[in-house]
């Protein structure tokens, strides 16, 4: 038993990393939901485009894809912040979320 707990808990400390590194092991940028606010005012623009843990089919991880479908339905209609449109970042998390299967109607399509 002791030997197993040597090696495992090592292993679990690598496990975050696993779900959500790049090759490079540094951790990629996620979907960013403006701290999870289940309503904003405006919308932020996306930094970075989906990884594994949105598009890893069964491997994705189930809490990432709720937290983006979640906003979206509540907030995706709004305009950005800056009143630029969207960009093409903003547009590959938007069309994410038709492909699980959110309903357009629920996103800005273009601007």
């Amino acid at each position: 038993m002791r030997r197993a707990a040597r090696w495992l808990a090592p292993a679990l400390l690598l496990l975050p990393c696993a779900v959500a590194c790049d090759p490079a092991g540094e951790r990629s940028p996620s979907f960013d939901a403006q701290a999870s606010a289940s309503a904003v005012a405006c919308l932020a623009h996306q930094t970075g485009t989906p990884d594994k843990r949105y598009t890893g089919g069964v491997a994705s991880d189930p809490r990432s894809v709720l937290e983006l479908m979640k906003f979206y339905t509540a907030n995706g209609t709004k305009a950005y912040c800056d009143g630029k449109p969207p960009t093409e970042a903003d547009r590959r998390w938007t069309s994410l979320y038709v492909s699980l299967g959110g309903d357009p109607v629920h996103v800005v399509q273009s601007h």
